[in-house]
Protein backbone atom coordinates (compact mmCIF):
# COMPACT_ATOMS: atom_id res chain seq x y z
CA UNK A 1 0.00 0.00 0.00
CA UNK A 2 1.26 3.35 -0.73
CA UNK A 3 1.05 6.23 1.05
CA UNK A 4 0.60 9.67 -0.25
CA UNK A 5 1.33 12.65 2.48
CA UNK A 6 -0.17 15.88 3.08
CA UNK A 7 2.06 17.52 0.72
CA UNK A 8 2.02 14.75 -1.90
CA UNK A 9 -0.90 14.20 -4.22
CA UNK A 10 -2.59 10.98 -5.31
CA UNK A 11 -1.95 10.80 -8.36
CA UNK A 12 -4.99 10.04 -10.69
CA UNK A 13 -5.89 6.94 -12.79
CA UNK A 14 -8.52 9.28 -15.03
CA UNK A 15 -6.84 12.46 -15.35
CA UNK A 16 -8.95 13.26 -17.92
CA UNK A 17 -12.71 14.79 -16.77
CA UNK A 18 -15.95 14.97 -19.15
CA UNK A 19 -19.17 16.71 -17.79
CA UNK A 20 -21.80 14.66 -19.60
CA UNK A 21 -25.71 14.93 -19.70
CA UNK A 22 -28.02 11.85 -18.98
CA UNK A 23 -32.08 11.66 -19.35
CA UNK A 24 -33.68 10.12 -16.12
CA UNK A 25 -34.17 7.35 -18.41
CA UNK A 26 -30.85 6.60 -18.94
CA UNK A 27 -29.72 6.86 -15.21
CA UNK A 28 -32.24 4.17 -14.15
CA UNK A 29 -30.90 1.96 -16.80
CA UNK A 30 -27.26 2.56 -15.32
CA UNK A 31 -28.74 2.17 -11.89
CA UNK A 32 -29.88 -0.94 -12.92
CA UNK A 33 -26.67 -2.57 -14.72
CA UNK A 34 -24.93 -1.20 -11.77
CA UNK A 35 -27.13 -3.05 -9.15
CA UNK A 36 -26.56 -6.46 -11.06
CA UNK A 37 -22.69 -6.09 -11.07
CA UNK A 38 -20.28 -7.77 -7.84
CA UNK A 39 -18.61 -5.62 -6.89
CA UNK A 40 -20.82 -2.87 -7.24
CA UNK A 41 -19.34 -0.01 -8.99
CA UNK A 42 -19.08 3.56 -8.20
CA UNK A 43 -21.88 5.54 -10.87
CA UNK A 44 -18.19 6.81 -12.91
CA UNK A 45 -16.84 3.18 -12.91
CA UNK A 46 -19.95 1.68 -14.00
CA UNK A 47 -20.12 4.47 -16.94
CA UNK A 48 -16.71 4.25 -18.21
CA UNK A 49 -17.38 -0.50 -18.10
CA UNK A 50 -20.59 0.64 -19.80
CA UNK A 51 -18.36 3.09 -22.46
CA UNK A 52 -15.61 0.44 -22.71
CA UNK A 53 -18.62 -2.58 -23.91
CA UNK A 54 -20.20 -0.34 -26.39
CA UNK A 55 -16.96 0.80 -28.01
CA UNK A 56 -15.41 -2.78 -28.09
CA UNK A 57 -19.09 -4.09 -29.59
CA UNK A 58 -19.34 -1.22 -32.31
CA UNK A 59 -15.95 -2.47 -33.08
CA UNK A 60 -16.89 -5.60 -33.43
CA UNK A 61 -20.02 -4.89 -35.21
CA UNK A 62 -17.65 -3.06 -37.87
CA UNK A 63 -15.51 -6.22 -38.50
CA UNK A 64 -18.26 -8.38 -38.79
CA UNK A 65 -20.00 -5.70 -41.62
CA UNK A 66 -16.43 -5.79 -43.04
CA UNK A 67 -15.89 -9.89 -43.08
CA UNK A 68 -19.97 -9.83 -44.64
CA UNK A 69 -18.64 -7.34 -47.48
CA UNK A 70 -15.62 -9.19 -48.18
CA UNK A 71 -17.58 -12.78 -48.45
CA UNK A 72 -19.79 -11.47 -50.59
CA UNK A 73 -17.63 -9.95 -53.10
CA UNK A 74 -15.55 -12.97 -53.16
CA UNK A 75 -18.72 -14.92 -53.81
CA UNK A 76 -19.10 -12.06 -56.76
CA UNK A 77 -16.19 -12.99 -58.22
CA UNK A 78 -16.93 -16.48 -57.89
CA UNK A 79 -19.80 -16.39 -59.37
CA UNK A 80 -18.40 -14.10 -62.47
CA UNK A 81 -16.13 -16.51 -63.16
CA UNK A 82 -18.36 -20.01 -63.35
CA UNK A 83 -21.24 -17.48 -64.72
CA UNK A 84 -22.64 -19.06 -68.21
CA UNK A 85 -21.03 -16.79 -71.05
CA UNK A 86 -24.08 -17.40 -73.20
CA UNK A 87 -26.59 -15.62 -70.69
CA UNK A 88 -27.24 -12.34 -71.41
CA UNK A 89 -25.62 -9.68 -69.16
CA UNK A 90 -29.16 -8.75 -67.12
CA UNK A 91 -29.66 -12.08 -67.13
CA UNK A 92 -26.59 -13.14 -65.71
CA UNK A 93 -26.43 -10.03 -63.17
CA UNK A 94 -30.42 -11.47 -62.36
CA UNK A 95 -28.49 -14.84 -61.47
CA UNK A 96 -25.70 -13.44 -59.54
CA UNK A 97 -28.27 -11.06 -57.29
CA UNK A 98 -30.38 -14.26 -56.66
CA UNK A 99 -27.28 -16.61 -55.53
CA UNK A 100 -25.69 -13.80 -53.35
CA UNK A 101 -28.82 -12.93 -51.57
CA UNK A 102 -29.84 -16.10 -50.86
CA UNK A 103 -33.41 -17.70 -51.83
CA UNK A 104 -36.40 -15.67 -50.25
CA UNK A 105 -37.84 -17.63 -47.93
CA UNK A 106 -34.55 -17.57 -45.83
CA UNK A 107 -33.56 -13.65 -46.45
CA UNK A 108 -37.01 -13.10 -45.24
CA UNK A 109 -35.78 -14.67 -41.62
CA UNK A 110 -32.48 -13.72 -41.12
CA UNK A 111 -32.06 -11.27 -38.21
CA UNK A 112 -28.76 -9.37 -38.18
CA UNK A 113 -26.82 -10.76 -35.00
CA UNK A 114 -25.78 -7.92 -32.70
Amino acid sequence: MQYFGANMPRPELYPVKKIVGFDHQMIDAIEKWRGKQRPIPNASEAIRKLVEIGLASAHRAVLRTKKATDASEMAGQEIDRLGDPSATDEERQLRKRRLIKGPKEFRDIRRPKG
